[in-house]
């Protein structure tokens, strides 16, 4: 999805001030609302967004960058859906799902960050029910988005600790996990 400028939305994530967003899909010529997405302004981290190349020297804006969320890296838990297949979702529906979420806001941002791309990790894993050697598999993953971070299997075991914690994991013992 393109967004704005990407140093913006770097700082916005980095000061905690993302806003809410809502996306919109709807169908031509029909202009009916097929779809209505509600992103909650702590479920963005950096790793959602991608830097766009700059513009060339020849365009009006020479040298602006802007950005695209990348909506498959944020957790399937915080793309609440508000219509859904041209239907509203009931707002106790929504509340729900919102408040099933909603401890990750008590996280700093910098710890949050990790525990989103965490927690869509393992529902990438497409288990109800995982164990700690599947989370592992999905240390190159990691790699890749925290390229600084030279103990990716003790992060990945923190997470899961404070995905616990918050309530969106659930530790059956032995390494094992399941999805709340």
């Amino acid at each position: 999805m393109i967004d704005g400028a990407y140093a913006a939305m770097h700082r916005a994530i980095l000061s905690d001030q993302t806003p809410n967003l809502f996306f919109l899909h709807y169908k031509l010529p029909q202009l009916t609302v097929e779809s209505v997405l509600l992103i909650p302004r702590f479920a963005f981290s950096l790793s959602c967004v991608e830097k766009r190349n700059a513009l060339s020297s020849t365009a009006r804006r020479a040298g602006y960058v802007g950005c695209y969320f990348v909506l498959n890296r944020i957790p399937p838990d915080a793309r609440i859906p508000v219509v859904e297949n041209a239907r509203p979702i009931s707002s106790s529906q929504v509340r729900k799902a919102y408040n099933k979420i909603r401890s990750l806001e008590e996280l700093n941002v910098e710890k949050r960050g990790w525990t989103l791309d965490v927690l869509n990790a393992i529902h990438s894993l497409k288990k109800k029910e995982f164990s700690l050697v599947d989370a592992y598999t999905l240390e190159l993953e990691f790699s890749k988005l925290h390229p600084a971070n030279r103990h990716v299997r003790d992060k990945i075991r923190q997470q899961l600790q404070v995905l616990r914690d918050l309530g969106l994991l659930e530790f059956l013992g032995g390494g094992s996990y399941r999805l709340k």
